[in-house]
């Protein structure tokens, strides 16, 4: 899980730390680049990638044969034959370039090749001592028994939320989750051991969340849990604690008075912030200090599309804003006119540099050490030093130097994606970016576009084949959106660490401050929200190894083409145009260009994944949807792609996550009249949610009964389940029977324009469609079946033979682990005469005509 959530959270792109720290350092640095700590940073990197993943004895044998070879290799015998014989003037270069004159360049190399060795050892070696914690003792072989056990607990990291997740027709249990370690574990037989050891809590919901969500750092616990092993072999921890009971923490020591201090100083910010705008509110802790606690799924899920997240955690950026302001800009922090705070202040270099570092812990310890505060942090002292000292380093070397001690401090970074796309960006915007930057600058870009311009491009060309690897898409929006999101990071930072330290001595300040700190937080909000609304924001790719190389493949022959293509001005015009038209996506170009939507589409299916959305055209931009799936995004996009702004009336047939967790998706830039839902309010959390989005957006409940007829434009349709209004006591037995809300779903039959009929089954079981069909013995053959319940087993063959459909459309999700749609219901409507659609294979479906002319198009988002 805390892989998954580095990933997620992790992908830190310190674009604008670098621009100002690095991209226009060119007077601050000496010479070619000193690229020596590389390769040592990129051999301790491997080898504790490699290391926390095999067995220990593994471990031990390759930290032998890396310590012999480099002890060999230093032998001057050895040496000489691998090295081999200099060339005239070989020795003084790389003598002059390494260790002075005079060294024979076959010594060099063989010591270069020696430290690669004994540095991979040494990560080896750390990442073998940190994973021995996760194999040994009591609290592994608890985890092997899945016994249940009374532990104390310290706590390493700040208490955050999973996300709310649908697992088929329920939602999964939004949870507090947080690190720790285990220092006692009592067994049920009241034996006792003294350990040391990593663990993951997870808190299901309860009372007590509050509670738990206000834990500090280094704060103690004793708990009662049922301990299982990490899903992963890879996990940074020895077992999964699940804590049972559901009230408020037991806390038997205090959090440490830095924490403490900590702790209070973030409430602080939070409270100032408590009176703006939802948005600035959520967001602002997060730019600041990385509370991320405020921050829904909803705009995550925009940051997400818009390649923004780095802004969501602390990284390099905002370390960045907080030494400026002391030193200024690096080029001019070692020369006598400095720049920032410091110089003001009378500070000397080395009294710059000791501010420097006590701020840089300061924030470090305000902040949390997440991988991307380390680094920044680690950085940062290297770069202080090179002030201190008076010499000028380059900015390479210090970020290998950071990279090797982190790695080395926390072998786990080796292995977690944010890590990986934090260094790769920060490498990026020093090597790449100032060149592409003066390639910019020839061709007459103004100064400061150019760099910003050269930035985002190569942060996005060297990180998006990583993004692929786990997430298995591209945004198409993502450089727009990170340049126009830079010009409010500054301003969002420096207010917002003014607020912070405001809110420690008087809060009207820190709410002034805040106010207007809220401007710059909500502009880069709105730039997320507004990216990613755009329906080409996304663009699907295989995901996997196999996918990232195929990108960095075609990134890098898209540069190359860039460098040597004729007309490059007009081309490069071109080329942006038609991506301006792919992430726009107007629909007549669209339509003409996929066939998607099709012309007088009637009905439409979305690919929603298990789950059910369906659209029913009623004149222009109106639309009647039924249901809403398990996830806002998809349907949301499915709406736009079909031109619908105007939704007279949303029916939720009834309150299963997959039919309802994406509702907050269809209230979302439309304007929706009412909200029609079944009877049976179960699950009764799931009927909550929808109530309270409802309520949220101002849109009425109401509730559908049998019988009931309604009209919409073009559309007529007659409300035909559940029963319990009708008078029929067999239909309410049924609907409250053993198929619960499945057989509460409303049904509805309905007649379109040209006359085409659909026959809508929610997800009835068989015994509420035996019940529906007695309650309705006329009821005729139609020209569309959504099949009931994702196509499932479960299905009454006297309904497929009274209706007859002659198109079957399944709603159903790729690789579900249900088997939808079974073969038997599949081959039973195709032996009726029906043609059979899908949405796991055929995507989004929409039906077109009537009579002769009906035909289903697939294919569609």
């Amino acid at each position: 899980m805390k892989t998954h959530e580095a990933a997620a959270d992790g992908a830190d792109v310190d674009e604008a730390a670098v621009d100002r720290w690095g991209a226009r350092a060119s007077s601050w640095e000496e010479g070619p680049a000193d690229l020596r700590l590389v390769q040592l940073a990129v051999a301790v990197w491997v080898a504790a990638a490699v290391a926390v993943g095999v067995p220990g004895w593994w471990t031990v044998a390759g930290v032998v044969v890396c310590l012999v070879g480099g002890a060999v290799l230093l032998t001057p015998a050895a040496a000489r034959r691998f090295g081999g014989t200099a060339r005239s003037g070989e020795g003084n270069l790389a003598a002059d370039a390494l260790t002075g004159r005079g060294t024979p360049a076959w010594r060099l190399r063989a010591t270069a090749f020696a430290g690669v060795l004994l540095c991979a050892a040494a990560g080896a070696a750390s990442a073998g001592l940190h994973t021995a914690d996760l194999r040994r003792g009591p609290v592994p072989a608890l985890a092997r028994e899945y016994a249940r056990a009374q532990l104390e607990v310290t706590v390493t990291s700040d208490p955050r939320l999973t996300r709310p997740r649908v697992r088929g027709s329920e939602s999964v249990p939004v949870s507090v989750v947080l690190d720790g370690e285990v220092t006692r574990a009592e067994r049920s037989d009241g034996t006792v051991h003294r350990t040391r050891a990593p663990v993951l809590l997870i808190v299901p919901p309860g009372e007590g969340r509050a509670e738990w969500l206000r834990l500090l750092p280094s704060t103690r616990l004793s708990v009662g849990a049922r301990l299982a092993p990490p899903s992963r072999p890879g996990d940074p921890f020895a077992a999964v604690l699940k804590v049972g009971g559901g009230g408020p923490p037991r806390i038997i020591g205090p959090p440490s008075a830095l924490q403490r201090t900590a702790g209070e100083l973030r409430a602080g910010l939070r409270r100032a912030t408590d009176g703006l705008d939802p948005d600035a509110r959520a967001l602002l802790p997060g730019l600041v200090v990385g509370d991320t606690s405020r921050i829904g799924s909803e705009l995550r899920d925009a940051f997400v599309a818009t390649d923004l997240t780095h802004l969501l955690a602390v990284s390099g950026s905002n370390l960045a804003v907080v030494l400026i302001l002391l030193v200024g800009r690096p080029g001019r922090a070692h020369q006598v006119e400095r720049g920032g705070l410091a110089p003001r202040l009378g500070m000397s270099l080395r009294g710059t540099a000791v501010a420097g570092g006590a701020l840089t812990l300061a924030f470090v310890v305000v902040c949390r050490p997440e991988p991307s505060v380390l680094r920044a942090a680690a950085c940062g002292f290297v770069v202080l030093l090179a002030i201190g000292t008076g010499r000028r380093r380059s900015l390479i070397p210090a970020l290998a130097a950071a990279v090797l001690l982190l790695v080395l401090y926390d072998p786990w970074l080796a292995r977690s994606y944010g890590f990986l796309l934090s260094v790769l960006a920060t490498g990026a915007l020093l090597t790449v970016a100032p060149r592409w930057s003066e390639a910019l600058r020839r061709r007459g870009v103004p100064d400061r576009l150019a760099e910003a311009l050269a930035a985002s491009l190569a942060a996005q060309a060297v990180c998006a084949p990583v993004v692929v690897v786990f997430a298995g898409r591209v945004s198409l929006v993502a450089i727009p959106a990170n340049l126009f999101a830079e010009l409010a990071v500054a301003p969002a930072t420096v207010l917002g660490f003014a607020t912070l330290a405001a809110a420690a001595v008087w809060m009207p300040a820190a709410e002034g401050l805040a106010w207007v700190a809220g401007w710059p937080a909500g502009w880069i909000a709105r730039v997320a929200r507004t990216g990613a609304a755009l329906p080409g924001a996304e663009l699907s790719w295989p995901g996997g190894w196999w996918g990232g190389f195929a990108l960095a493949l075609v990134t890098a022959v898209v540069v190359v083409a860039a460098r040597r293509l004729p007309h490059r001005g007009p081309v490069a015009g071109l080329l942006v145009v038609l991506l301006l038209l792919v992430v726009v996506r107007p629909v007549p170009l669209t339509r003409w260009a996929t066939g998607w939507p099709p012309r007088g589409w009637v009905f439409a299916m979305c690919q929603v994944g298990q789950g059910d959305a369906t659209v029913l055209a009623a004149g222009g931009d109106a639309a009647v949807v039924v249901d809403a799936g398990p996830d806002p995004v998809p349907v949301d996009r499915c709406l736009r792609e079909l031109g619908v702004r105007r939704v007279p009336l949303l029916v939720l047939t009834h309150f299963h996550a997959d039919h309802v967790a994406g509702l907050p998706g269809v209230l979302r830039g439309r304007s929706v009249g009412a909200i029609q839902t079944t009877g049976l309010e179960e699950p009764p959390a799931q009927a909550a949610f929808v109530r309270r989005t409802a309520a949220a957006a101002g849109v009425p409940l109401i509730r559908a009964g049998a019988g009931e007829r309604r009209r919409v434009g073009g559309l007529e349709w007659t409300v035909l389940w559940p029963a319990e209004d009708s008078g029929a006591a067999e239909g309410r037995r049924v609907a409250a029977g053993s198929g619960g809300a499945n057989d509460a779903s409303v049904a509805m039959l309905v007649r379109a324009a040209g006359g085409l009929t659909l026959l809508l089954l929610g997800d009835l079981e068989p015994p509420a469609q035996r019940g529906l069909l007695r309650a309705h013995p006329g009821l005729a053959p139609v020209d569309v079946l959504k099949v009931a319940h994702h196509g499932s087993a479960h299905q009454d063959p006297g309904l497929i033979r009274a209706v007859r459909p002659r198109l079957a459309l399944v709603s159903t999700g790729r690789d579900n682990p249900y088997g939808h749609p079974s073969p038997r219901t599949v081959e039973s409507l195709r032996a009726g005469g029906a043609r059979v659609l899908r949405t796991d294979r055929d995507g989004a479906i929409a039906v077109v005509g009537a009579g002769p002319g009906l035909m289903a198009v697939p294919g569609g988002g």
